[in-house]
């Protein structure tokens, strides 16, 4: 009797570890696949806006192949992570924290039954709203299509004006999205499987004191090449209104429209 309960313990520990690599191996998966999104998303032809917005966020949340819950404009679900600059937003990049979307519907129709989304948080307003244990995209907080284009332009800046800039991308096409009523809420599972332990995303976000996981570091190292934080003292494009806080690095110029 004793041999049969020792062989059941032995199996649920098994199934309890192969369970634990299941999990580990998806949020593996889902860093890597964030770090190729934001990648495909900053070299595509006209990525120049993108970089732009990106090296001015103060937070940014890439989360791949997001479902749709139904056809045409219902709702939505998906996983991804969410990596923000350390000391307000004016330091290097910090420890990601996992996060899920859910719900909601969105303003382009791209086709196609799943997409990869690319939310710029670009106010300090913005990343408290982010901080708290959801966010509502059109509630709590405006979410705006992002600008796309090879040139900086004044209009490319005045867009920035919204607190959370938008990128989604379907069948290989990039495109502005704006959600209405989708909620991004902190994954604690995934956080705590990546992390070994429970850590608050806000601490994660916030303080950004814990070290990167080897899974995130492809990400943490991408962000950190293409979304630098814009010099000090540098100014925006020529006609151009920058974003409280925001800069081009100082004796650059901006790119000729083609």
């Amino acid at each position: 009797m004793r041999n049969v309960l020792a062989g059941i313990a032995l199996l649920i520990a098994y199934q309890a570890a192969v369970f634990a690599q299941k999990i580990d191996d998806k949020i593996a998966d889902r860093l890597y696949e964030s770090s190729k999104v934001l990648g495909e998303l900053l070299n595509a032809p006209d990525g120049d806006a993108p970089k732009y917005v990106l090296e001015r966020a103060e937070c940014v949340a890439i989360i791949p192949a997001v479902k749709k819950a139904a056809f045409g404009f219902g709702g939505q679900y998906g996983r991804g992570v969410v990596s923000c600059k350390k000391d307000k937003g004016k330091g290097a990049w910090g420890p990601p924290s996992m996060f899920g979307l859910s719900g909601g519907s969105f303003g382009l129709q791209l086709g196609g039954q799943s997409y990869d989304v690319v939310m710029m948080f670009m106010t300090p307003d913005s990343v408290e709203h982010l901080l708290k244990d959801k966010l509502t995209l059109g509630g709590d907080m405006a979410a705006a299509a992002g600008p796309k284009g090879r040139a900086i332009s004044a209009e490319t800046t005045a867009s920035m004006r919204s607190e959370i800039l938008t990128y989604a991308r379907s069948r290989g096409l990039y495109a502005g999205i704006s959600f209405t009523g989708a909620v991004l809420s902190p994954d604690k599972d995934a956080n705590k499987s990546l992390y070994g332990k429970e850590i608050p995303a806000k601490d994660l976000l916030l303080t950004g004191d814990v070290a990167v996981p080897a899974p995130a570091q492809k990400l943490i190292d991408a962000l950190t090449t293409a979304g630098p934080t814009p010099a000090a003292g540098a100014t925006a494009p020529s006609g151009a209104t920058a974003p409280a806080g925001s800069a081009t690095p100082a004796g650059s110029t901006t790119p000729a429209a083609k």
